[in-house]
């Protein structure tokens, strides 16, 4: 059985990472979603426990996925998953750069972890966590950016306006 281990902070998680969810769970038997907490330099905009319950509702249809978050070394992590390999996404070259040093560093620590790297789909390039935390900051839904539970959440939360509250 191939399992394969897709960590993140997802905070929150987009429409880019659930492309990534969707074709990696095409490509292997078991694919986890590792929920990472996120570093002390960030502040979050979910708790770890609404980010893993809104990853858990939006892979609801994908039978071979299941969320779980962890603290830690991500390869400890994949190895107590019972893996061997990571899979992260890749929107552009800087992209690269960052994940190949980590990739490289985790494969000699771990003694033989792989990363393989997944394209992002071009219509997902600008896509990211970063700038729906931006947006959120001035109230800003980006509902194109979210899967619609993470929105729905958002805007329960007051973290932003729905279409209707703007007008």
């Amino acid at each position: 059985m191939s399992i394969v281990v897709y960590p993140g902070s997802f905070d929150p998680v987009t429409v880019g990472h659930m492309d990534l969810i969707r074709r990696a769970a095409g490509l292997f038997d078991q694919l986890i979603v590792g929920v990472l907490v996120n570093s002390e330099k960030k502040t979050p905009l979910f708790s770890l426990e609404e980010r893993v319950i809104m990853l858990r509702d939006a892979c609801k249809d994908l039978p071979n996925v299941s969320v779980e978050s962890f603290d830690g070394l991500l390869i400890d992590f994949v190895r107590a998953k019972g893996s061997n390999t990571i899979i992260r996404g890749l929107r552009e070259l800087m992209d690269f750069e960052m994940e190949l040093q980590i990739a490289q560093v985790n494969r000699v620590v771990s003694g033989g972890i792989e990363t393989l790297f997944l394209p992002t789909d071009p219509s997902y390039s600008d896509v990211s966590s970063s700038v729906v935390r931006e947006y959120a900051r001035y109230q800003v839904a980006l509902p194109e950016f979210v899967p619609e539970n993470v929105l729905d959440t958002m805007i329960k939360k007051g973290i932003v306006k729905s279409a209707k509250q703007e007008d």
